[in-house]
């Protein structure tokens, strides 16, 4: 890819009031090769490949702008970011630039040895996901064949190099069941927060909903292990519980509010409000090749189009919450109701959520299918 040429920097251009503030963090996809193949991976379904991919002197460049933007946080993701061989550079480009680094990882690539040259380097947190605490339906989730073994020992290395530890565990009926267990792992990995995230439905948890959907009371089950834990853990383990959009009475605000907080560049290096946002058609999504960080933060069209509450329908325009959930998920509002300026129909004031809390409660209730697994060119059945 072409680097971006030091005449489309000349123009610094003024912040404008809505957006004045930096974003608090940026995801990073490095890449979206991963040798896992998990069914609610977030990633778009047209996965990006590895020719297509940024150099690591553009990735550098990347981090060096995130921090004179003021971005406070990079979230090194995918794929699995360890795919990458230039990693380390990338890494130290990212402390170099002032940024608190955060590596999401499967783990199952990381050596012992490449973790402490990540320390070495500067990387300050570790987010270890894991498919379930059962080996073996871990295995069958991911498609991946002993990874529950290496995760265990990745997670005992990062504890022994002193390196921050958040274990990220997607939830959806294939192993709600073990909810406790997952709690139980936390804790004995010495892991400093847990991560309880049903399952969100778009990219390929949305071609996969029917498997992996709950019932509404294996939901409310893991909402009263979840609370109680929380609370007999207060000190040692900190919770984050996330709940699925389809038991929701409001929704959430999409990444904290379209175009305020995080920004999400692509392996390629599209930069986008959130890591769905391609989902939504006739958008115009600036590269990094070929526009400053903070020119598309402040004036990417992509970003400003769904930004504030202007652009907002009844009954979100004249809503209370509407400055608090923003509309919820434009990429779910499209994909459920046609229209991406309709209300998230999460939400109970939604003239959708009726129709799209029943086919939560259908699916859920039905034998679920066989996965459709993360890979280039998945077909649907």
């Amino acid at each position: 890819m072409n680097e971006m040429s030091t005449s489309s920097h000349a123009a610094e251009l003024e912040a404008s009031p809505i957006c004045a503030n930096a974003p608090v963090g940026m995801l990073a996809e490095l890449t979206h090769r991963c040798p896992l193949q998990c069914p609610y991976c977030s990633n778009p379904v047209e996965l990006e490949r590895v020719n297509t991919e940024l150099s690591t002197q553009a990735w550098c460049r990347v981090m060096k702008e995130a921090g004179e933007l003021g971005i406070l946080q990079v979230h090194l993701s995918g794929g699995e970011p360890t795919a990458r061989k230039d990693l380390e550079e990338i890494v130290k480009a990212a402390v170099d630039a002032g940024l608190y680094t955060n590596l999401i990882t499967a783990g199952v690539l990381l050596t012992k040895e490449r973790l402490q040259r990540l320390a070495d380097i500067g990387l300050d947190h570790v987010q270890l996901s894991i498919q379930d605490v059962d080996a073996e339906n871990a295995d069958r989730i991911g498609a991946y064949k002993g990874g529950s073994a290496k995760k265990r020992e990745v997670a005992g290395w990062v504890k022994e190099l002193d390196l921050a530890l958040t274990i990220n565990a997607p939830l959806h009926r294939q192993n709600i069941h073990n909810v406790e267990k997952i709690i139980d792992y936390a804790v004995e990995a010495g892991a400093q927060r847990l991560e309880i995230a049903h399952i969100q439905y778009y990219a390929w948890a949305l071609k996969n909903r029917a498997a992996l959907m709950p019932t509404e009371e294996d939901f409310m089950q893991t909402a009263r292990i979840a609370k109680a834990a929380q609370e007999r853990l207060k000190g040692i383990l900190v919770i984050d519980f996330v709940v699925p959009d389809y038991y929701a009475k409001y929704p959430k605000p999409c990444m904290g509010g379209w175009g305020r907080g995080i920004m999400n560049v692509t392996p390629s290096g599209r930069v986008l409000p959130c890591h769905a946002a391609e989902s939504l058609p006739g958008l115009t999504f600036d590269n990094v090749a070929d526009r400053a960080l903070r020119d598309i933060w402040l004036n990417g069209e992509a970003f400003n189009l769904y930004r504030g509450t202007d652009w907002m329908k009844e009954p979100c325009k004249s809503c209370a919450r509407k400055e608090i959930d923003f509309g919820g998920c434009r990429c779910q509002a499209l994909a459920l109701t046609g229209d991406a300026a309709n209300t998230d129909p999460a939400c109970s004031l939604s003239e959708n959520h009726a129709n799209w809390a029943k086919v939560a409660r259908e699916e859920s209730h039905k034998p679920p299918p066989d996965f459709i697994y993360r890979r280039m060119g998945a077909k649907t059945p």
